[in-house]
């Protein structure tokens, strides 16, 4: 029989974490981090790690196990989650995996689209484009958009990957992934999502930035920057690291960084929505409905 596990998620800054652990408590479980930034070391306050208070709380898997200049990706993310959950599973426990990145996520609960061979010359000749300073990324937006708005600008490999089937095949990747794996899910899910009303989240987003600027955000990118990671790496080009980069460099004032954080922090969460909405069997939550959250999760454990 598939194993059951609780998964919890939702846009940016909505509070997740808090959710998860009052379940976590609830239930006597642990945590299964479901964020692609809270897998780096050395990144706290831009990516919003539970802190040391929370962890006390509850444990938190996959939270701080990669350096930020190490490869990650959906792959390794679904294959250590799958051990944890599988000892927990011997335990006695349910694993509640809680997080705000949906590919991580679909990784876990569907697997991956390994699709077919790519065509090597196609690759070649978009390698070479690349070189030469072509705007792949920026094809791809037109191409396949859905693939462009979560394939980082720098993450070349991915971008030629996608633009290759999208010219061998006349369809965009994302559509073959599309029609991947949703009739059978790996794992017996119950799936929380997480809502609230849109300007008082972008509100909480707001506030959210002004508190990671006063705990120390920019300090804590000059002192990656003086590590020698370098402001390129695809950790580094997250939201607020890329920010925080681009004002160390002189690139933008203060005050512009700060506007620009917030507005890409709620287009980040709008994007998050749009993509959770789309999955299948969530069941929407407001935050506060922690009670409504224990009778479910009580029924789907029997």
């Amino acid at each position: 029989m598939k194993k059951k596990i609780i998964v919890i998620c939702g846009p940016t800054g909505i509070g997740k974490t808090g959710f998860a652990i009052h379940l976590a408590r609830k239930f006597d479980t642990e945590i299964v981090g479901g964020d692609s930034v809270q897998i780096y070391r050395h990144m706290e306050i831009g990516s919003a790690k539970p802190d040391a208070g929370e962890r006390a709380m509850a444990r938190h898997h996959l939270v701080d196990i990669v350096d930020p200049d190490e490869d990650f990706d959906a792959a390794r993310f679904a294959g250590m989650a799958d051990r944890v959950i599988e000892d927990l599973h011997k335990q006695g426990k349910t694993a509640i995996v809680a997080g705000g990145t949906g590919f991580y996520l679909k990784a876990l609960l569907h697997g991956l689209f390994r699709g077919r061979a790519a065509d090597p010359e196609v690759v070649a000749r978009l390698e070479a484009e690349a070189a030469d300073g072509a705007d792949l990324h920026g094809r791809l937006q037109g191409q396949d958009p859905e693939s462009a708005a979560r394939i980082h600008p720098n993450d070349l490999f991915r971008v030629v990957r996608a633009l290759e089937v999208v010219e061998t095949t006349g369809r965009p990747i994302s559509s073959f992934q599309q029609d991947h794996g949703f009739e059978d899910e790996r794992y017996l899910s119950l799936k929380f999502g997480l809502y609230m009303d849109r300007e008082k989240l972008y509100q909480r987003i707001e506030k959210r930035v002004d508190i990671m600027l006063e705990q120390g955000l920019i300090d804590e990118v000059r002192g990656l920057l003086d590590k020698g990671y370098s402001p390129d790496l695809k950790a580094m080009q997250t939201i607020g690291y890329r920010h925080a980069c681009d004002y160390l460099s002189g690139k933008v004032s203060y005050e512009e960084t700060v506007r620009l954080l917030k507005r890409d922090t709620r287009r980040y969460a709008k994007r998050q929505f749009t993509w959770f909405r789309r999955q299948k069997d969530m069941v929407w939550l407001e935050p506060g409905e922690t009670e409504r959250a224990e009778n479910l999760v009580t029924e789907f454990l029997g």
